[in-house]
């Protein structure tokens, strides 16, 4: 029996369910919207690379992939990730995370990081969940940091970017300790009023 099994996970109108070749024109409309693929710090799909994008998704070692829909019309809005999943620790990191511009901005990720640190702390019994982000990319450490994960530090020179440059990854983890304070606040945050 694998670590993380195949499992749909659902709340508040945000379905993550696995990744699978037929969301191939999903992921693409996605990924378009915003043109994301041209951001150098991130891993979003260009257009003609999707398919193979749920390829390598799909075949990778260590990682599950899920689908981000909308509940009610399964319309794809991104995608998002288990992977470096290591059970002999109860270890796995959440990342390859992104959706369409629209999106963004919204309860969705927030949405998406509960139901995955939930599943991950409270159905696997993950002792750690981490994250890694561009060093570059100020918005997902932000957003990783509202989280309530901690700052592990920076890998310097451990990645090639699309654009050939060579990026420094930033290391966050959340031991399952801090869990349950973490979650309190992101259901906090996700039901106060919006402005």
């Amino acid at each position: 029996m694998a670590f993380v099994e195949p499992v749909i996970l659902e709340s508040r109108g945000v379905r993550l369910r696995p990744l699978c070749l037929a969301d191939e024109k999903g992921i693409q409309a996605a990924a378009s919207d915003g043109q994301l693929w041209k951001l150098r710090v991130t891993s979003v799909p260009a257009p003609d690379e999707t398919l193979d994008y749920i390829k390598t998704a799909l075949q990778t070692d260590n990682r599950f992939a899920f689908a981000v829909t909308d509940a009610t019309s399964s319309e794809v809005l991104g995608s998002t990730s288990y992977h470096d999943v290591l059970p002999a620790i109860k270890r796995v990191e959440i990342g390859y995370t992104w959706y369409a511009a629209r999106c963004q901005r919204t309860h969705i990720n927030s949405t998406c990081k509960l139901l995955m640190m939930t599943h991950a702390f409270e159905t696997l019994g993950c002792n750690v969940v981490g994250w890694r982000t561009d060093n570059f990319n100020f918005a997902s450490q932000q957003a990783i940091e509202r989280l309530g994960a901690q700052k592990d530090g920076v890998i310097r020179g451990n990645v090639i970017r699309r654009d050939g440059t060579i990026r420094d990854t930033v290391m966050y983890s959340m031991r399952a300790g801090e869990w349950p304070e973490a979650k309190a606040q992101l259901l906090y945050q996700l039901d106060k009023p919006r402005t």
